[in-house]
């Protein structure tokens, strides 16, 4: 598949009760071992890009240095690749487009996109991070790709106490960033089902949920109404931890 093609398939494979599941990787000899177990598709997890680096989660790993391993990760599969760019790495909407591109040349078809300040706190406002998502799509078209926008919320992490008052604000993000170019909605934080599949029948763009604790099984939340189930950084703290037994294991 060429890189439209696979932006076309990675599209296709965000199925109402048949969702896709995506097991996050962290490097290209990751994303190879998921690949030869059958995935259909690569996700990265910024979270875990960046701790097999040696560093902290928000933006710490340079994004030369990502974009490295992005690029390694393209050029390993050839099943769709979407990645987790976090904020974007800028404030300014001409950067942030620049990175989009950057992306898109290295072979990625797809991106998650948080709307939390990563380098303050809080989130954007609605309109702020619509403005966004926008100026992404237009750096997309630009280069021919239709890129798969995931736009995240983070609204329920930061009003987990409520989440049931968070729907509200959440749907009018969802609705917002639909109507500036995004491709998905992706809601990690929510664990109350029908909070998750009121939110599933409320919007028309694919719903992604991230498996945690808490969160119902890939066969519930199919029957929810997601389309898309992604493992975050579960898969590298998993393999962290076998390593670190079995290399006990071995020291003794």
């Amino acid at each position: 598949m060429n890189q439209m093609e696979k932006a076309k398939r990675f599209a296709e494979l965000h199925v109402v009760g048949a969702p896709l599941v995506l097991y996050n990787a962290w490097d290209a000899g990751s994303a190879k071992s998921i690949r030869d177990a059958g995935a259909k598709a690569i996700a990265t997890s910024s979270w875990s890009v960046a701790a097999a680096q040696g560093y902290g989660d928000g933006e710490a790993i340079p994004i030369e240095f990502a974009e490295q391993i992005v690029g390694r990760i393209a050029a390993t599969v050839e099943i769709p690749v979407t990645v987790d760019i976090e904020g974007g790495y800028s404030e300014d909407d001409g950067e942030l487009a620049a990175n989009i591109s950057r992306l898109l040349n290295l072979g990625v078809i797809g991106v998650n996109f948080e709307d939390r300040i990563v380098k303050g706190s809080g989130l954007y406002s609605i309109d702020r991070q619509a403005r966004r998502i926008a100026a992404m799509r237009e750096a997309a078209k630009h280069d021919g790709v239709d890129l798969f926008i995931n736009a995240r919320t983070d609204v329920f992490f930061e009003h987990g106490e409520d989440a049931a008052q968070a729907v509200n604000e959440a749907l009018d993000r969802a609705r917002a960033y639909e109507a500036a170019g995004a491709s998905g909605f992706f809601i990690p934080g929510l664990l109350d089902d029908a909070l998750i599949k009121r939110i599933c029948e409320s919007v028309t763009v694919p719903v992604n949920v991230m498996v945690m604790d808490g969160v119902s099984s890939n066969g519930r939340l199919s029957e929810l109404g997601v389309a898309r189930i992604s493992y975050g950084p579960i898969p590298y703290i998993r393999a962290m931890e076998t390593l670190g037994r079995e290399a006990g294991t071995t020291a003794k």
